[in-house]
């Protein structure tokens, strides 16, 4: 099939590409940057330089492309600092765009080309209801009243949640990725831990749901030809709370233990938002990408992931394929 990657040289997009390629699709890429249209040639895709946000440019480029399937991997976190947990939502506000205002050009692009398929990125973990069960399914609600630092990035998530399966004469999924880690994925926020500078605050007792970028890449080559329109939790298989994950990690990684501060310590560090992912965060279940995709994760729990996959990945090239 011919395949249309929207954000193609993020971390899960260089290993996202090889698979497709690998399985005889025929793939166009795309990246802001003209310097890494090399980089797309050596995955085995088409590069085209296109800005996500530039309505009349992505209509032209996918309809150059003639897609069967289009995938929304577009975000960008250039030059954010990741251990600022109080300026959350100005962090991600241009991610947040393209959750938004990038996925309505993306989509109004693939009908207009006349594609039949659409997979979407999105996230698991804090966007649910922290008063809801503690690992939560596709079917439980978004939080109806997030942290005030991080309303702009759930808005936007739940705008692309709501657009994408809703979307008239496409087959919509969106996919709702773990917290990544791997090779490139989590680098920056790994660092902070190894060095003693992310603690555990108040009780801990929030609950994460880990993905390896190596596992969301096999996911999202899976959504392409099998899975229903929807919402799909793509986890690992073991949500596991910040008290038992952080000093796990820490380990792992040759640093010493977290330190442990208390809930009014930790919110004059990290606000609302830092509190709520430290305490009150949800889990969520995959069964359903398991079931509807097929998928199983190669890196079933954060535990071996941890230990065993944070070394760069061995990537096939073109010829490879």
């Amino acid at each position: 099939m011919r395949i249309f990657v929207a954000g193609a040289t993020g971390v899960i997009g260089q290993q996202l590409l090889p698979q497709l390629v690998a399985q005889g699709h025929e793939v166009t890429g795309t990246t802001r940057s003209p310097a890494k249209a090399g980089q797309l040639r050596a995955l085995g895709a088409e590069p085209v330089i296109l800005d996500g946000l530039d309505g009349a440019a992505v209509g032209e480029a996918v309809a150059r492309s003639e897609p069967e399937v289009v995938i929304h991997q577009m975000t960008t976190l250039a030059g954010a600092k990741l251990g600022n947990m109080r300026q959350f939502d100005r962090m991600f506000a241009a991610t947040n765009q393209l959750r938004s205002a990038g996925t309505d050009h993306l989509l109004a692009a693939a009908q207009a080309a006349g594609a039949r398929r659409f997979i979407a990125q999105s996230y698991a973990g804090w966007p649910g209801d922290p008063k809801g069960p503690p690992v939560q399914s596709e079917d439980d609600p978004l939080d109806p009243d997030p942290p005030a630092g991080q309303r702009e990035s759930l808005a936007a998530i739940r705008h692309l949640e709501q657009v994408v399966p809703a979307a008239a004469g496409l087959d919509g999924l969106v996919l709702r990725y773990g917290s990544l880690y791997g090779y490139g994925a989590s680098d920056e926020f790994f660092e902070l831990a190894r060095q003693r500078k992310v603690p555990i605050i108040g009780s801990g007792a929030a609950i994460w749901s880990f993905l390896h970028v190596a596992d969301a890449a096999t996911a999202t080559a899976a959504a392409v030809e099998r899975g229903a329109p929807g919402l799909y939790n793509v986890v690992d298989d073991e949500p596991a709370t910040v008290a038992e994950w952080l000093p796990f990690l820490a380990q792992a990684l040759g640093g010493k233990p977290p330190y442990r501060i208390p809930a009014w310590l930790g919110w004059l560090a990290a606000g609302d938002v830092g509190i709520s992912m430290m305490t009150q965060a949800r889990g969520c279940a995959n069964a359903k990408a398991k079931r509807e995709l097929g998928w199983q994760p190669q890196w079933a729990s954060w535990r071996q992931g941890f230990t065993r996959g944070l070394v760069a990945p061995v990537q096939p090239t073109a010829a490879d394929a």
